[in-house]
């Protein structure tokens, strides 16, 4: 069962998808304008069953999620945000999956919360040390919002692009509209200190301890497989990665099925035989 509600967390509303039973799973958006933790997880997780606990929030800036009063974006809060979430829901163990600038958000909370988080999905994942803001992550969130902005950010982020159908560009025209006003506080120019701002450090990294799994699509322009995914081999103590052929910077839609095999896979390994 799929349910919609705003968790106070904090004394500030953060709007959540919920779905299934079972050990817990945290999954965590990326920061394109207009993202929103059910319009990027919905269908995995509908997919995926009721086998887990899935939790997909806004985070704070998009959606529906506000920035606390007196705060602004940035790794440190939503890093805060996403543990204090888990704990306003009595959850004391789970797994994080993120997308993205999710996947540092994923990072740095298994860095953070080492006792709670128990394995880590990190897709497309910013975070690696002294990762260059890339020239088409620099024009997605620069992405106007309206149709134009719509279809030339969904055009940067996947490898197909027959999936920049007008329906697409519709829903993610209005979702950006809708969220412009917030969005345009989180990464202004120059981005590149946004950017660096989702870099983790090499002792950091090598503090977690939670198995991690890297998921990248080979033609991935937006964080490149060279400089996000890679470098973060180096640094990690329990990783893998598995590199997915035609594929950009979104793999839960371009291969969905490999995608929810992969997830399916790599969580069920803590659920024992």
């Amino acid at each position: 069962m799929t349910a919609l509600r705003t968790v106070t967390v904090d004394g500030s509303p953060v709007h959540v998808l919920e779905c299934g039973a079972g050990p817990a799973v945290l999954m965590l958006h990326g920061s394109g304008p207009g993202t929103t933790g059910s319009g990027a997880w919905a269908s995995t997780a509908q997919a995926l069953g009721a086998s887990w606990r899935l939790v997909a929030p806004d985070q704070a800036g998009f959606g529906r999620t506000p920035i606390p009063a007196g705060s602004r974006g940035g790794l440190k809060l939503w890093t805060e945000r996403a543990a204090a979430l888990m704990d306003a829901l009595g959850v004391e163990r789970y797994a994080v999956v993120g997308h993205s600038m999710g996947g540092a958000v994923a990072l740095a909370l298994a860095a953070a919360r080492p006792q709670q988080v128990t394995r880590v999905v990190a897709v497309s994942t910013m975070g690696a040390p002294g990762a260059p803001l890339s020239a088409e992550l620099d024009a997605v969130w620069a992405a106007p919002a309206g149709p134009l902005g719509a279809r030339d950010m969904l055009s940067r982020l996947v490898f197909d692009q027959a999936l920049v159908t007008e329906s697409a560009v519709a829903v993610r025209a209005a979702a950006m509209r809708a969220g412009a006003t917030a969005f345009a506080s989180l990464f202004p120019p120059p981005r590149a200190r946004w950017a660096d701002d989702l870099t983790l450090s090499a002792r950091t990294l090598a503090g977690i301890r939670a198995p991690v799994l890297l998921v990248h699509g080979a033609e991935d322009r937006v964080t490149p497989l060279g400089t996000a995914a890679l470098p973060l081999l180096d640094h990690l103590a329990d990783v893998r990665l598995h590199v997915l052929g035609r594929c950009g910077h979104v793999p839960a839609l371009e291969h969905p099925q490999d995608f929810r095999r992969l997830l399916s896979c790599f969580l069920g390994r803590e659920r024992g035989p």
